[in-house]
């Protein structure tokens, strides 16, 4: 088998056979085939497409190219949940706890973020003494004990995925569904949990910035998780302006503190309790919607998830008074009130910028050797649909004063735009493919 001739077939519009794939894949992560070739089947997969099947046999050679979890000794549904990325995303800060109370377990592998502020890890991070770094017996233990754990992805998982990014990256074949597909999947089925429950992100913040395209990479995932043998749904949520107030590591363990307490912001509560909806029924199709949705309330109301939360951080050495007393977390040294000059409507938000805006606070890592300052970031207090009068203050700002924070907190003064007339906020469940 010769990879120019598989490069050409695909050139050509032609479908490939498994072998070919499975023979690119193991070929290139054990060196025998170039990046050239390697970026060259790229471009033609982006040009030519491939079908599902083609995108399963591709997200299953990825998937074998390292480490399999098993998950062996875990008692029970386990469950995970992956999100295609966001501007204050701190969802699984509270749906894992929720889940756990639920009775579900979620034994989880998170990863760092590179771009707009940092990922589970970095957040979780932020509470002095937390540590993701658990023996395995330490992990499997504590999912049976509370019902959730969360540890950093090995670098011997999917290692397929990394070296494909890498060149995807700078080869213009970001833009693929199919190869989108096969890449989150990979990582996903590489851990054998019973579920997966996918937020699916769409807007202006997001990687699909249309509603068609992310219906689309969400139907063709839960087909690839079933054919894998796992029950799948996706909730696609609108990313057109940031989830909750709170944008900043620490922040964001605040909101999520916040929320698990009863008095989280509703757009947040809305789509954890969409997620978690989904895990119940995923593991009991004979319960309603109804059912599961006043099950996942009285989670959250009556304190469960609460306690799911305060045990998982005692459990990963994380001292347990910061959480019971956030203000104890890390605070900016300084807080800069960001005010609007004229009356109006908050029309929209670009939330790719107020991302960005974050990164250059220093809430994020705009390259790996980036050090993520935990403190800084944003608190919205004005956001789609809300009226403004002059000297009102949009948000405030939390910054390290010995950084120049110029740029960044303008660009987040540029990424509100008003309006002279009412504006409707927008919806943020926009659809649930299972």
């Amino acid at each position: 088998m010769r990879a120019y001739e598989i490069i050409r077939k695909k050139r050509d519009g032609h479908k490939l056979e498994e072998a070919e794939i499975r023979f690119l894949i193991e070929a290139f992560v054990q060196g025998g085939l170039p990046d050239y070739q390697m970026a060259a089947w790229l471009m033609a997969a982006f040009l030519k497409g491939l079908d599902e099947q083609e995108t399963f046999w591709l997200t299953d050679a990825m998937r074998l190219s390292g480490d399999q979890v098993e998950l062996k000794g875990i008692e029970g549904f386990t469950v995970d949940k992956h999100s295609t990325g966001g501007v204050g995303d701190k969802t699984s800060l509270v749906l894992g706890p929720v889940l756990a109370a639920l009775g579900l377990r979620v034994a989880k592998l998170s990863g760092r973020g590179l771009g707009h502020t940092g990922g589970t890890i970095d957040k979780l991070e932020s509470i002095k003494g937390f540590s993701c770094d658990l023996s395995p017996e330490a992990f499997v233990k504590a999912v049976n004990t509370i019902g959730l754990a969360i540890i950093g992805q090995t670098p011997t998982l999917v290692p397929a995925d990394k070296k494909i990014y890498a060149l995807r990256d700078v080869t213009a074949t970001i833009d693929s569904i199919p190869l989108i597909a096969a890449s989150i999947m990979s990582k996903k089925l590489a851990v054998q949990n019973k579920a997966i429950v996918l937020d699916v992100k769409v807007g202006s913040g997001a990687f699909m910035k249309t509603l068609g395209d992310a219906r689309e990479l969400a139907r063709l995932m839960v087909r690839i998780g079933k054919q894998a043998g796992r029950q799948v749904a996706a909730v696609l949520s609108n990313m057109d302006e940031p989830l909750g107030r709170m944008i900043g590591n620490a922040l964001e363990v605040r909101e999520a503190i916040d929320t698990l307490r009863g008095k989280g912001p509703a757009d947040l509560v809305a789509l954890v309790k969409a997620l978690a909806q989904e895990a119940l029924l995923a593991e009991n199709r004979r319960l309603t919607q109804a059912e599961a949705a006043a099950r996942v309330d009285q989670a959250l109301a009556g304190g469960q998830a609460w306690s799911s939360f305060v045990a998982m951080v005692r459990s990963q050495g994380g001292d347990p008074a910061l959480v019971e007393h956030p203000e104890r977390l890390p605070t900016a040294r300084s807080v800069v009130p960001l005010k609007v000059d004229r009356a109006g409507w908050v029309e929209r938000i670009e939330c790719e910028e107020v991302g960005l805006a974050a990164m250059m606070l220093g809430a994020g890592r705009e390259t790996k050797e980036s050090v993520i300052d935990p403190a800084v970031g944003f608190h919205l207090n004005r956001k789609v649909g809300d009226r403004v009068e002059a000297g009102d203050v949009l948000a405030d700002v939390h910054v390290d004063p010995a950084r120049d924070n110029t740029r960044g907190i303008q660009r987040l003064r540029d990424a509100y735009h008003l309006s002279d007339r009412p504006v409707q906020a927008q919806p943020l469940i926009l659809d649930i493919v299972s």
